[in-house]
């Protein structure tokens, strides 16, 4: 990433600063999401399969009912992509040991392989910003992104949780 000098506006509070910053949000996702979408595609998987791999893979034995919590979701809308997930062999459900009624979800083998090689893509990419920007910015950008989150989702970055 190139040196870039963004200019520093007195009036960081005015709608085209934030126009600005709004827009930006949009780039970097969409940069963000480029490379991950690409190695999905030929799977016909998206995003939403992104996601649940992601957070299956972070919290191995996680209910259904957790993840739909954490995506924030419609079971209908899980049900597909985990149902596909679980077709193609990226995802295990168990039944619960204390809940017969619950599904406890994990990635396979393979599931743990697309995980890492679409974590990695993206831990290269935000690691580079990070050290281009530097730790000062990153502690910024740390606080706008917690300002942005709904409450009941900031706490999982304030107890050293990733």
């Amino acid at each position: 990433m190139a040196d870039q000098k963004l200019p520093h506006d007195p009036d960081f509070l005015a709608e085209a600063a934030l126009n600005r910053g709004i827009e930006m949000l949009y780039f970097g996702y969409r940069n963000f999401v480029a490379e991950a979408d690409a190695v999905l595609a030929p799977l016909d998987f998206g995003r939403a399969h992104h996601r649940v791999i992601h957070f299956v893979g972070r919290n191995p034995g996680m209910t259904v009912a957790e993840l739909l919590a954490t995506l924030q979701i419609t079971k209908q809308s899980l049900s597909r992509v985990l149902g596909q997930l679980v077709r193609t062999g990226y995802v295990a459900q168990a039944k619960g040991t204390r809940d017969r009624r619950q599904r406890l979800l994990s990635l396979t083998d393979k599931g743990l392989e697309l995980e890492r090689r679409l974590s990695g893509l993206q831990r290269a990419l935000v690691a580079s910003v990070y050290e281009a920007a530097g730790p000062e910015a990153v502690a910024g950008f740390e606080q706008v992104m917690l300002g942005l989150m709904a409450t009941d989702d900031v706490p999982r970055f304030n107890d050293g949780e990733e």
